[in-house]
């Protein structure tokens, strides 16, 4: 059952309903209910663009494909070696710099 069981009727002009879906789909939101809660609720909608979340995410994707492979293998052979261990370590270090860059720049917003 859906928790949200009041219901507001909220009356606008034509003009009025086509500025609220223009900023709901600037805000990226797809649900106008969604988006005039939102608003109602907390004054504002965040709408962040971090191209770099993007990045990092890819990248933690490749350093767990890549430390699931190295696994199977020592699982495999007993071995571990140096050049698959760099190469978690370097991907380790573009994850954790992709993170300082993205902290740095939250760190900025006002």
């Amino acid at each position: 059952m859906d928790k949200r069981s009041e219901v507001i009727i909220l009356r606008v002009t034509p003009e009025e309903k086509d500025l609220m879906q223009q900023k709901q789909e600037l805000a990226g939101i797809t649900n106008l209910s969604a988006y005039i809660r939102k608003i109602a609720i907390d004054g504002y909608v965040i709408q962040l663009h971090f191209p770099e979340l993007k990045e990092m995410v890819s990248l933690l994707r490749y350093s767990s494909n890549n430390l699931n492979q190295l696994t199977k293998r020592v699982h495999e052979t007993g071995r571990i070696y140096d050049a698959d261990l760099e190469d978690i370590k370097q991907g380790q270090e573009r994850i954790w710099d992709m993170a300082d860059t993205i902290i740095t720049k939250l760190a900025k917003l006002k």
